[in-house]
């Protein structure tokens, strides 16, 4: 029968072995060795993916803030600098929210995950994987009582559905920075990252200021007008998606069908027109419910629609109604909103 000859990586003696065996004692410094080359480049690619798993959770753990409060933000604005499609008004909407929780609603400034392109710290560009370690972090150890938020401004798009989940046969994604390199960022994914997580007593909030966001998060249900002007609960889901008992509740900037648009409307200066009607609403009226803020919304949004086709009447005009969805049905009318 054949053998192959092997020297000790210890001592380099030569070691005689049958072939198919995996290791040998060397009979001179007693030396344990690999014998088989296939084996030990597998063993070898194992230990590499560990290694690699630990440097990754490390650099995880570096990324993400340290301080740990009862309410949390991460508020992700991308302006697509050198694009042709770039957003000059993404940062000015986050800046905008950050006033808005930290002022108006009790965040603290050191729970409040920043993701722009202009952050100095590497980890906080909204590039595809900074953008996942972010919603990671929101979601992290969350106990009953915390209270969640997550914004984006920013592209989004759709892509056909894969594992037939969708009604409409699209899945909705988020367009990160690197997304022509790293890919989007899948409704899928959202909802398992930042929903599926949530246990009872935890209420996460939404607010996605981008086209073809109405099921963003892929809750449940969705907030519809019948025939009366009454908003009503429809069950929009092919398979369950909801939480753990918590409640996840998305307001954004349109239909799966529409676009969104940034506008001068409202004050002469570029601005989300989601984000400024949602943050006019929360700033001045008192004792809100849902369908109070989303009908104050819309109404703030359909205006800036009129101001715009009134000055530039050949232009393409906004054509978004904001929307509601939730991982559970509650009563539109007298539900409170509370952040």
């Amino acid at each position: 029968m054949a053998t192959t000859a092997q020297r000790c990586n210890a001592c380099g003696r030569t070691l005689i072995k049958m072939p198919g065996s995996q290791y040998e004692i060397c009979p001179v410094c007693h030396t344990v060795n690999l014998f088989n080359q296939k084996i030990k480049g597998r063993v070898l690619f194992r230990i590499g993916q560990f290694f690699n798993a630990a440097v990754n959770q490390y650099q995880l753990d570096l990324q993400q803030p340290s301080y740990r409060g009862r309410k949390r933000a991460v508020l992700c604005g991308i302006t697509y600098n050198g694009h042709k499609k770039k957003l000059e008004a993404s940062v000015h909407n986050v800046k905008s929210m950050q006033q808005l929780l930290i002022n108006k609603l009790g965040f603290p400034s050191a729970s409040i995950f920043v993701l722009t392109e202009e952050e100095s710290d590497r980890s906080r560009i909204p590039t595809k994987r900074n953008i996942q370690v972010a919603l990671q972090w929101l979601v992290r150890g969350c106990q009953p009582g915390d209270s969640l938020m997550f914004y984006y401004a920013g592209h989004a798009t759709q892509i056909p559905d894969e594992d037939g989940d969708e009604i409409d046969g699209y899945d909705e994604a988020l367009c990160p920075l690197d997304y022509r390199v790293a890919g989007s960022i899948l409704d899928d994914e959202i909802n398992a990252t930042i929903v599926a997580p949530l246990p009872h007593g935890v209420t996460l909030h939404c607010v996605v200021d981008t086209c073809f966001s109405g099921t963003l998060l892929d809750l449940p249900f969705l907030c519809t007008i019948n025939r009366d002007g009454l908003y009503k609960w429809e069950e929009h889901q092919l398979t369950n998606k909801g939480t753990r008992g918590g409640k996840a509740v998305c307001i954004s900037a349109c239909a799966d069908d529409q676009i969104s648009a940034d506008t001068s409307a409202f004050t002469g200066k570029a601005i989300g027109a989601l984000t400024y009607s949602f943050i006019q609403t929360i700033e001045n009226e008192s004792k809100l419910t849902y369908g109070a803020l989303l009908t104050s919304m819309r109404k703030k949004v359909n205006h800036a629609q009129q101001v715009v086709s009134r000055f530039m009447p050949r232009s393409s005009t906004m054509k978004q109604e904001p929307q509601l969805s939730s991982s559970t049905r509650f009563e539109i009318y007298s539900e409170p909103v509370k952040f």
